[in-house]
């Protein structure tokens, strides 16, 4: 690669790299809507979770401040590892990319399920869990997730590539001078990467 082309990319995971269950797993596993889980959940209790602030049960007992029956938090983890999956032509592009020797870390909004994800699908195979906001404290869009990812890696803005697949976090990582790509699919990854000289 060239001095010019980014050298350590920085994943989002979720919708990006792992399929993410919130819009049909989750809410069946609640016998709910997407649209009625939103209208019931806790104000704030997913937010954070993401940051760590409660683990895995204190969420489940909490999630659903009017809800008489208790969560099954086993139940729920099960649910997860079934669910979660490559998104398709994802995983032999992170091999292609790690056989080129291409540093990699996830910069993820995510609770402790991130560690159900390494379980099943073992995404340390091509790529750290560096940056995953339930261990960082901090959420994107918030410029600091990507402050504290340069910080810890000492690199400079210019020499990180940022892809996610939600336009605010990219603007956010932007802003503090880190080049994106707006997430597709695989194949417009693979375009891209190849258009940046890192494939």
């Amino acid at each position: 690669m060239s001095r010019s082309t980014p050298s350590i990319l920085l994943f989002d995971v979720m919708s990006t790299l792992v399929y993410d269950p919130i819009a049909e797993e989750i809410p069946a596993f609640f016998g709910l809507t997407l649209k009625q889980l939103y209208d019931r959940k806790h104000p704030d209790a997913w937010q954070r979770f993401e940051r760590g602030e409660i683990d895995h049960q204190t969420f489940c007992d909490i999630y659903f401040p009017h809800r008489t029956e208790p969560i099954d938090a086993r139940a729920l983890r099960d649910v997860l590892y079934d669910a979660y999956r490559w998104l398709p032509g994802i995983e032999p592009l992170l091999e292609q990319l790690s056989q080129r020797g291409v540093e990699m870390h996830a910069l993820s909004n995510y609770p402790v399920w991130y560690q159900i994800i390494e379980e099943k699908l073992e995404l340390s195979r091509y790529l750290n869990w560096s940056f995953v906001s339930c261990n960082t404290g901090v959420r994107k869009p918030d410029e600091s997730a990507f402050e504290h990812a340069l910080n810890q890696l000492n690199a400079a803005p210019q020499h990180c590539l940022f892809i996610d697949d939600r336009p605010a976090n990219c603007r956010a990582a932007r802003r503090v001078g880190i080049g994106t790509i707006l997430f597709e699919d695989a194949p417009q990854l693979h375009d891209e990467l190849n258009r940046r000289n890192i494939l």
